[in-house]
Formats: structure tokens, C-alpha cells, sequence
């Protein structure tokens, strides 16, 4: 038998390798853990926002959500009586880009603005390099754990985009803005209408985008909003959040300047649901149409 010679020294490293506990146990601080689990978070929650915007099945979510907006802006920039390429519809908050996919292909001019990267990265890819219909497949519910009828059900696949925005383009202009809402858009009197869906309440300070929202508007322009008051922060230790109650909302609109067309409440929406699940979440959001006076500053 042939005899195999080791170096010793590549034996007492071996050795030293296998008792070194730091090569084989990664310890990391609790905040870094925490990120880590947050961006998780937003990957699911983007996988979810694709199922809402971009799929088949989140036609129903879409319709209860998106198509108030729509209908209302089509009323007050009726195509018949007006240039709509002309109308510029600002929409905060955009998300994956539907509901500025869905307006532009009305022949309007729409521009979104997202914060989130996941978002911006997620939109990206639907907007420009989703070429056919349904080219991409994925399980958005496959780590919900809870309330499942089924195996089947929490590994469904979905596809999408349910439409192709290269394959058919809107007849408007469409644009994705990045950046903060409060310190990208400052111009004043320019936008023709401003539509917020489940905006409103990512703010620390709801106040400031009222403000903001009636300082870019043009004198006679309206702001359509349907949505929530979540307050995304207030249960958050490390942020500032203040939380006004509707009543005290529409206070605060009209002191600002608005003046309110249009006023509903228990508008029943989801966002994001399992639609097998056994648990079903709805919200009973409110729909605001304001108007920015003619003749204001």
C-alpha cells in the first residue's frame, strides 16, 4: 500500500480551522438582524403588490381601488371638452406603476414617484422588460404559514403582468419619478391633478402632505384620494407620527385651502389579500375629491 505523506503544517492548520467556532457560527448585532428581517418583509410585500397590480386575480383589488380615481378624473378632464395630454396627473406613492399605467393609457399625462427601492426595482422590470403577457410566474402567498385550506393554496401560482406595457403602450406620456414626495416636488401651481391611493397615511406628518399636495396644484386643480388612515408609524418607537381622526382631516383640508367636492366613507377595499385564504382583511376607506380654488395662491 502506498504510503500518503501530509505536511504537518497543513495538519495543524486543518486542525486549528476545525476548532476556530468563528468560521462556522456567524454572530451579528440585533440590528443588523432586524434589517435583514425587514428587507424580507418588503420582498414579500412586493411579491404581493405584484399579485395586486399586475396579475389576473388582482383585477377585483384594482377595480374597488384604482377605478374610483379613474372615473373621477375622466369626469373632470372629460376627453371631449378638453386637451387630456395637456393634463398632468402627479400620483404619489406609485407603487408598481399600474394605476400611472392605467391613466396614461386613458391619454393623460402621468408621472408616479416611489420612495421604496423594492418598489422602484420591481416596476422597472414590469414597465420595461415585460415584454409579453403573463412571461413570468411566482408564489406570492408561499410563506403564509396560517389559514391555508390547502397545500395547493399556499403554493398557487401566479402570473403576470396580466398586460404588457412594452407590447401595448399607453397613448399618454407616462414617468417614474424615485425620491422623497415631500422634497422632490416643489414647483407650485403646476400639476392638474394629484391622485393618491393608500398614500396618505405613510406620512410622519399627514399635514405636510396636504400642504404640499395643494402648493403644486394648479389654481382649479383637484386632488382625488381613496384610501385608509393606517399611520404607518404610529406604533413606531423611533419615528414621530401624528394621527388625526377623519373628522379632524377634513379640518385640517380645508384650512389649508381645499374645498371639498366629493366625501365618502365605508368604501369597502382590500390590498394585497390571499383571495384563498381562510383570514380576509377590508378596509373601509375613505374617497376625497378637493378642489384648489381658482384664483389661489
Amino acid at each position: 500500500m502506498k504510503q500518503l505523506n501530509v505536511d504537518p503544517k497543513l495538519m495543524e492548520t486543518a486542525y486549528k480551522t476545525a476548532n476556530d467556532r468563528s468560521l462556522f457560527v456567524k454572530f451579528i448585532t440585533r440590528e443588523a438582524m432586524m434589517e435583514s428581517l425587514g428587507n424580507n418583509s418588503e420582498v414579500q410585500i412586493t411579491l404581493k403588490q405584484i399579485f395586486r397590480d399586475w396579475s389576473a386575480e388582482g383585477h377585483i383589488e384594482r377595480e374597488q381601488c384604482y377605478k374610483p380615481i379613474i372615473d373621477e378624473i375622466i369626469f373632470f378632464f372629460n376627453p371631449r371638452k378638453c386637451k387630456i395630454e395637456n393634463v398632468k396627473i402627479l400620483i404619489p406613492g406609485a407603487g408598481l406603476g399600474r394605476l400611472i399605467y392605467d391613466i396614461a393609457s386613458k391619454g393623460y399625462y402621468c408621472e408616479g414617484n416611489e420612495f421604496s427601492l423594492f418598489m422602484l426595482i420591481a416596476s422597472n422590470f414590469v414597465l420595461n422588460r415585460c415584454v409579453i403577457e403573463n412571461q413570468c410566474t411566482f408564489y406570492p402567498w408561499v410563506h403564509q404559514n396560517v389559514n391555508n385550506l390547502s397545500g395547493n393554496n399556499q403554493t398557487e401560482a401566479i402570473t403576470f403582468p396580466d398586460i404588457s406595457p412594452t407590447k401595448f403602450p399607453p397613448k399618454g406620456t407616462m414617468n417614474m419619478v424615485a425620491g422623497d414626495f415631500l422634497q422632490v416636488y416643489r414647483d407650485a401651481n403646476y400639476w392638474s391633478c394629484v391622485a393618491t391611493s393608500f398614500f396618505i397615511d405613510c406620512a410622519n406628518n399627514v399635514i405636510e402632505f396636504v400642504e404640499v399636495i395643494y402648493n403644486i396644484l394648479k389654481p382649479g386643480g383637484i386632488w382625488v384620494n381613496l384610501g385608509p388612515l393606517l399611520y404607518h408609524f404610529s406604533d413606531v418607537p423611533s419615528e414621530n407620527s401624528i394621527e388625526p381622526t377623519y373628522e379632524d382631516l377634513i379640518i385640517i383640508i380645508r384650512s389649508v385651502g381645499f374645498t371639498i367636492l366629493k366625501n365618502k366613507t365605508d368604501v369597502v377595499t382590500k390590498y394585497a389579500q390571499n383571495p384563498t385564504s381562510m383570514h380576509q382583511s377590508e378596509y373601509k376607506s375613505i374617497f376625497l375629491v378637493c378642489q384648489k380654488p381658482d384664483g389661489a395662491d
